[in-house]
């Protein structure tokens, strides 16, 4: 095999990892793990196969000595990263641990045999003037093996919160600083200048050996802040660790003073190494500043895109874009062409991965970081589609033809210069639609909406300003009344000093600050006030806790809701959280009750929700899910649709289940537009940490195990509680007896009660606080197994799992046409093989709201029999359906 084929051959490799890692992305909603997958398969598959290959090609050519097995041997080691880094991936998704074990243990064992190879082969090699440059390699593979192994011990799930948290800062350094940082740093020393076409001088050759002690002694000082629990020595190590870096980037911008950057490489490469030094920086800060190493792990968070696509992604793209060219050869012409291929919209590409990427991080709307992420994303996997183009051009280009030219004369080097005319503009002009679409998608969480002035009502302006600060915090304003003269200005300033959840401040006017998240600050120039206001925060359902203002012109009249409102104005009226469903029903609209036919049956496309509980698992699991909040309008009925906030786009959200013993790790994700959270009542959590509220554009990750059985509730615990739960965010989670038997069916029904606004709004509070819903649902959508009834066959056992969510009515689970030889409820069996009398049985399963537990039967005979709560008003109101029983 020759040179070239074999690193085409094994780009291939890399290529395919990024591929994988593109996929997961867009499809990441509905993968379990999905941010750890996202960035293993860039980092663990793409990133270090890309080191395993590249670093062995470049000692190759520094030592000027062929490494010790030849190609066989290195193909081998690719082969044996390949596969663990397979096992790990699988490992984790499947949340079988020992795959994880033999995974990690094939990734270290690879990284141990790398540095054999290096170390063999470096003592064997003449003296060079690079040489050296190979330690960086041997250091940075030594440290793989470490960080595998900590991240192997996390993934079990069971260690307790201040060891992971010291585990995972340790693992982030020794693998991302570690080995790919110091891996990235080394290879710059003699790949910066070639990108820029500039010979290397000797000040990037003495800058090499004297960075590399420097960044070895701030990787040990971080590991030994995590050894000791010492977090402000994880923030000396990693100054230690940019200065080391700052020893190699000087050298690089002296270089490019002297060559200026002109490729899609060049530019590339240096971004990601800023990104590397900006990160590294803040990794430092928040870890030396967390109160706890549980809220370092949850603050860090916000750096895994910057590392792993500012950093990571990038390097990797704008290397392979310079060495690709290189490796498809062809000769000078080809060479050319191929690499012009790789620059093509170089400045734009690279405008949009950096500009995209600083404005995700930022603090914007959470649609605008959605729309970012994908233009980040789209432009990055442009490097594909040219890396498959150049790939074409070289193989049509065919071998090289001689060309005579006279002796002595060298070859002229033509460097491909894209053309810049315009091209940081349209990057510029691309990112600006992105901020107008994001803030399109949700006006107010951007402070679209505000009006600068209310009705003077005739009264003469004083000329005097009134400058009023008011803070939001528990579900308050301070002040919560403000006196004004009539014919003055006023001015209010809003701070939201809530630390998680999003407040706003709007007037009966229509004008509105737009949503704030906590620690924001807003200016609403209310202007010249000739009556009296009412305001109000527009988030849902925090008017009816009380979050409210009175602004009172002394000598003037009173503007409510209904006199100065205008139902056209986005601040007056959202579905996703502004003044619908906040005052009495019709206040945002007629009540979608209005529609309601209880009788209708859904239309032909309609689907019911699989009732069909999850396959029980083995013991001895750690359970690993991403649960997303997101809001999406559904229909709950026949013609009747309501904007939910759900748990993974469903309400109730996914039903999970595990064994007593199990470890659940979860992550929750805020993609809203207000401040949520989640309780489990299934683990013994401390409330103040894990069930904390998240604004939105973040995400919350803890574990908890299983220690006892049962159906348990989790359910969103922001306030109002009643809101959020009728709203749509319920949920499931089944912890198995011990010893429970199997049958032939098993069901999940999670009933709830809808109490509707209008037609595509939110629920309405005051209906919540009467208790009187509208509907009352199984499994979120009214009589839907009456219309698509379950089926069994006459003879099998089935099981009933039910769990009332509430927030308010009781259930009284029945199958209409039979017995219950068996009830569980709430972790204890209530009746089993005839209860105490040999006889026993069971007509309902009574729950109140958040109990849970199940029934199992068995129907002999075939026929249609009803299943229903027999609260019969809930039943008629659309707690029912049916089981079709068929003959065998």
């Amino acid at each position: 095999m020759t040179r070239a084929s074999f690193h085409l051959r094994a780009n291939a490799l890399v290529g395919a990892w990024l591929v994988t890692a593109v996929l997961a992305t867009l499809v990441h909603r509905a993968v379990p793990a999905a941010g750890w997958l996202m960035v293993h398969l860039l980092l663990l598959g793409a990133v270090s196969t890309a080191i395993l290959v590249w670093s062995q090609h470049f000692a190759d050519t520094l030592l000027r000595r062929p490494a010790p097995g030849g190609r066989r041997g290195h193909a081998v080691r690719l082969a044996v990263h390949t596969v663990g880094s397979v096992l790990v991936v699988a490992g984790l998704v499947s949340s079988v641990w020992a795959l994880v074990v033999a995974g990690g243990a094939l990734v270290a064992g690879g990284a141990v045999t790398h540095v054999v190879v290096l170390v063999r082969q470096g003592r064997g090699a003449l003296p060079s003037r690079f040489g050296p440059m190979v330690r960086y390699y041997v250091v940075a593979s030594a440290l793989l093996p470490v960080g595998v192994t900590l991240g192997v011990l996390m993934a079990r799930g069971d260690l307790p919160d201040e060891v992971h948290g010291r585990a995972y800062v340790a693992h982030v350094a020794l693998n991302l600083l570690g080995w790919v940082g110091i891996t990235v740093l080394g290879t710059l020393v003699v790949l910066w200048p070639t990108v820029l076409h500039a010979r290397i001088d000797e000040r990037a050759e003495a800058a090499g050996p004297r960075a590399l002690p420097v960044l070895v002694a701030g990787l040990g000082v971080v590991g030994a802040g995590a050894a000791t629990g010492w977090r402000p020595l994880v923030g000396v190590g990693c100054l230690v660790v940019v200065a080391g870096c700052g020893v190699l980037v000087r050298s690089m911008v002296d270089q490019a003073r002297d060559a200026a950057p002109r490729t899609y490489a060049a530019w590339t490469v240096g971004a990601a190494v800023a990104w590397l030094v900006a990160c590294t920086l803040a990794y430092g800060a928040i870890v030396a500043t967390a109160p706890s190493w549980a809220d370092a792990v949850d603050r860090v968070r916000v750096l895994v895109a910057p590392f792993a696509v500012g950093f990571a992604a990038q390097v990797l793209v704008g290397s392979l874009s310079y060495l690709l060219s290189v490796v498809l050869g062809g000769g000078p012409a080809t060479a050319r062409r191929t690499a012009a291929e790789l620059d093509r919209g170089a400045l734009v590409r690279l405008v949009l991965v950096n500009g995209g990427l600083a404005l995700y991080v930022a603090p914007v709307p959470a649609a605008v970081r959605v729309v970012c992420s994908l233009v980040v994303l789209g432009a990055l996997v442009t490097f594909l589609v040219l890396a498959l183009r150049a790939v074409v051009l070289a193989r049509r280009a065919g071998p090289p033809v001689p060309v005579p030219r006279p002796a002595g004369a060298v070859p002229a080097v033509e460097v491909p210069r894209p053309h810049r005319s315009g091209a940081a503009a349209v990057g510029v002009g691309v990112l600006a639609l992105v901020v107008a679409l994001g803030v399109a998608l949700d006006p107010p969480a951007a402070g679209i909406g505000l009006v600068s002035a209310a009705d003077a009502d005739g009264v003469a302006a004083t000329g005097e300003t009134r400058t009023v600060r008011v803070e939001a915090h528990d579900m308050r304003f301070s002040p919560d009344r403000i006196e004004v003269t009539a014919g003055d200005r006023l001015v209010i300033e809003l701070v939201n000093t809530d630390p998680q959840t999003v407040h706003d401040l709007t007037l009966a006017t229509g004008a509105t600050t737009g949503r704030l998240a906590p620690g924001d600050s807003a200016t609403l120039d209310v202007g010249v006030v000739g009556r009296s206001l009412e305001a109000w925060c527009a988030v849902a359902g925090h008017r009816y806790m009380g979050m409210t203002l009175d602004v009172v012109a002394v000598g003037g009249a009173t503007v409510t809701a209904d006199d100065g409102a205008d139902p056209a104005d986005p601040g007056a009226e959202t579905a996703q959280g502004g003044r619908a469903g906040h005052g009495a029903a019709g206040t945002a609209g007629t009540s979608a009750a209005a529609d309601l036919d209880l009788m209708a049956a859904p239309d032909d496309a309609f689907v019911a929700r699989d009732a069909t509980a999850p396959a029980p698992l083995p013991a001895g699991r750690t359970h690993r899910r991403t649960l997303t909040v997101q809001e999406v309008e559904r229909e709950v009925a026949p013609g009747v649709t309501q904007t939910l906030w759900t748990f993974d786009g469903t309400a109730p959200g996914p039903v999970l289940r595990g064994q007593v013993g199990d470890t659940f790790e979860i992550t929750l994700v805020n993609d809203g537009s207000i401040g949520h959270s989640i309780d489990f009542h299934a683990g013994e959590l401390v409330p103040d940490d894990t069930m904390r509220t998240i604004p939105p554009g973040e995400s919350l990750t803890f574990s908890f195990t299983a220690t006892r059985s049962g159906i348990w509730m989790y359910h969103c615990s922001t306030m109002p509680m009643s809101l959020h739960i009728a709203n749509g965010m319920s949920g499931a989670v089944i912890v198995d007896p011990p010893g429970l038997p199997a049958v032939d069916h098993e069901y999940v029904l999670v009933q709830s009660e809808l109490y509707l606004g209008p037609q595509g709004g939110v629920a309405d509070p005051e209906k919540i606080a009467a208790r009187t819903p509208d509907l009352v649902v199984l499994n979120g959508y009214a009589h839907q197994y009456r219309d698509r009834p379950l089926e069994v066959t006459a003879g099998d056992r089935v099981r009933f799992w039910v769990l009332d969510a509430g927030p308010n009515r009781p259930s009284a689970f029945h199958v209409v046409g039979t017995q219950f030889d068996t009830l569980y409820r709430e972790g204890d069996w209530v009746l089993r093989d005839g209860g105490s009398t040999g006889t026993g049985g069971a007509q309902v399963l009574a729950l109140a709201p958040a109990e849970g537990g199940f029934v199992e039967l068995t129907v002999p005979q075939p026929g249609t029999y009803p299943f229903v709560s027999h609260a019969m008003s809930d039943a008629e109101a659309g707690a029912s359906g049916r089981l079709v029983v068929t003959a065998p």
